[in-house]
């Protein structure tokens, strides 16, 4: 089977090849033969019916410093592609948002993965809320009322923006924190939506785990140890990453979970899971592929792909 394979990803340019998950994609899509073209979603435009990029196509290679080759653009419709990876990583703004309404025109002819709508609709610290009895304490708002109400319940809380990501602007806010006044007033003015205020779960230190399921089954994980002076575990904050295996409850909580992602075409997933509490289902562009790799785990890179030649079988 060969397909092919448009990617809307951020100017590949900039990426850290060691650590980027859409680069192990293409890696491995290069591998099994298939035709692998590239575009920024600044991109994309809708004329009539019609969605349009102007691709160029891509070669790839395991070299740091030399990583790519681009050829010449040119305009293409998007809807003769085989599969779109959608792999522009957040913020998940405006812009992204409209990007999934462009995509969602053209899915499921051309696979998109992940669903267009299911990651406009399924924003990974909302999302995650369908799931409370997998979860620790967690209210979403700008309610000063509110939120005082929770820490008085709560005690230490970790307080982050809704829409944040890579581990920005999340902070510990502990009992009579004579800090909270200010970053309240801070998230007011830079956020203008609710945001994130969780129980702070001190078994943090022992690590953070991103477990990858593909199309709703575990595919691999691994635990992320946060610096000794930090809260973030994200290893683009300097977290390190660690081989691990996944508890029983762990298991349960993507036995769970795995069958809300299937049903919403969600095929590449990361969730958060801390000292077995469920904290986060990423969806835009997950990470992790690289570290369980480079770990000796499983290969999350095939399995994704021959999820998706079985979904694409026949072509």
């Amino acid at each position: 089977m060969k397909l092919n394979v448009a990617v809307q990803m951020d100017p590949i340019a900039r990426i850290n090849i060691r650590g980027d998950s859409t680069f192990a994609l293409l890696l491995e899509a290069q591998k099994r033969g298939h035709n692998v073209c590239y575009y920024t979603p600044d991109k994309l435009s809708l004329r009539g019916e019609e969605l349009v990029a102007p691709v160029q196509n891509l070669t790839v290679r395991d070299e740091v410093g030399d990583h790519f080759t681009l050829g010449e653009a040119r305009r293409v419709a998007l809807q003769s592609f085989d599969v779109i990876l959608l792999r522009q990583d957040p913020p998940f703004d405006l812009a992204y948002i409209t990007s999934t309404h462009f995509l969602e025109r053209i899915h499921p002819k051309t696979l998109v993965v992940n669903n267009p709508a299911s990651v406009r609709n399924a924003p990974e610290k909302i999302f995650v809320m369908s799931f409370p009895h997998l979860m620790p304490p967690t209210l979403i708002s700008r309610d000063l009322d509110e939120i005082n109400s929770f820490r008085a319940e709560h005690g230490a809380v970790v307080m982050k923006p809704l829409h944040g990501h890579g581990g920005a602007a999340v902070f510990r806010v502990m009992p009579q924190d004579m800090n909270f006044g200010s970053l309240f007033d801070m998230f007011s003015v830079t956020f203008r939506e609710p945001w994130v205020i969780q129980r702070f779960l001190p078994e943090v230190k022992h690590g953070d785990k991103r477990i990858i399921l593909v199309d709703g089954e575990f595919a691999g994980a691994v635990n992320r140890v946060p610096a000794p002076d930090d809260l973030r575990s994200n290893m683009v904050r300097g977290g390190a990453a660690q081989a691990t295996e996944l508890s029983p409850r762990e298991r349960e909580i993507c036995d769970t979970v795995g069958p809300a992602l299937r049903e919403r075409g969600l095929l590449f997933v990361g969730i958060d899971v801390i000292d077995g509490n469920l904290t986060e289902i990423n969806v835009t562009s997950p990470t992790g592929i690289r570290a369980i790799a480079r770990l000796g785990g499983p290969d999350v890179a095939g399995k994704i792909w021959d999820t998706i030649e079985k979904k694409r079988g026949g072509k």
